[in-house]
């Protein structure tokens, strides 16, 4: 395969304070892009673009009104050009269906599915111009059942549908979009969800047992995927689903 080449290319990665998002906004400023990391915590996005000059962090709540005309911007103010979305930030949230609550369910689909749609849209001119791409962000879990966290799985079918039919939609205007689906990958995102550290470790050891290949992913591995998903030179790649999960979908 050709190597990456993402030269005089802006790209906004969102959630690239920490895990996957990090590992993505640092493989697309080596690879020569322009880079705004958004996230909620500045300094975790300052730590994400240290020793980069790519790299410009960007605080902010992807959830909030206004927040993504206001993220897309930003990128086209500071660069003139605006060529990748990597839809990245969610939450994975434990909820039982016993235990739902109406707010619980807003938050999760606010963040999950509402904000990168409404992402997409705002950045819609500029890719239109650029002939770009959008990477979505799903998971293991968009299209296998998952007890006690049924509504996260389905937040992440959604995404994976979303996909499907913004590639038929965008199509006509040159645009590509695709999804990357990981498994288990070492992140922040259990403690996000309020597990204690014990039950992290416990989770963390049941996932790498019952993973094929035995153990739980790095974010430069999938990071490396989603690159591939948005280079300019896959040219006639879209509307695709993209499982790297050690083979965990298999089982």
């Amino acid at each position: 395969m050709p190597s990456l080449d993402f030269a005089d290319r802006v790209a906004i990665v969102t959630g690239a304070g920490s895990g996957i998002g990090r590992a993505v906004a640092r493989a697309l400023a080596d690879a020569g892009a322009q880079v705004l990391g958004v996230g909620r915590r500045r300094l975790a996005l300052e730590s994400t673009a240290a020793g980069s000059d790519r790299i410009a962090p960007h605080a902010a709540d992807i959830t909030a009104p206004g927040a993504a005309q206001e993220i897309v911007t930003a990128a086209v103010e500071r660069w003139g050009r605006l060529d990748v979305v990597v839809n990245n930030a969610g939450a994975t949230r434990l909820l039982p269906l016993a235990e739902i609550t109406p707010a619980d369910l807003g938050l999760l689909w606010d963040l999950n599915v509402t904000a990168p749609s409404l992402l997409a849209q705002a950045a819609l001119p500029h890719l239109r111009r650029t002939r770009g791409s959008i990477v979505n962000v799903s998971s293991t879990y968009g299209h296998r059942p998952i007890a006690g966290a049924g509504h996260y799985a389905a937040s992440k079918a959604a995404v994976e549908h979303l996909t499907r039919s913004w590639a038929v939609e965008l199509a006509p205007d040159g645009i590509r979009v695709n999804c990357l689906a990981p498994g288990p990958t070492e992140s922040e995102a259990l403690a996000a969800a309020g597990l204690s550290g014990d039950v992290i470790e416990r989770v963390k050891a049941d996932e790498a047992r019952r993973i094929p290949l035995g153990r739980r992913g790095d974010p430069a591995e999938v990071a490396a995927w989603i690159l591939r998903l948005a280079e300019p030179a896959t040219t006639w790649l879209t509307g695709q689903v993209l499982t790297m999960d050690g083979g965990l979908e298999l089982v």
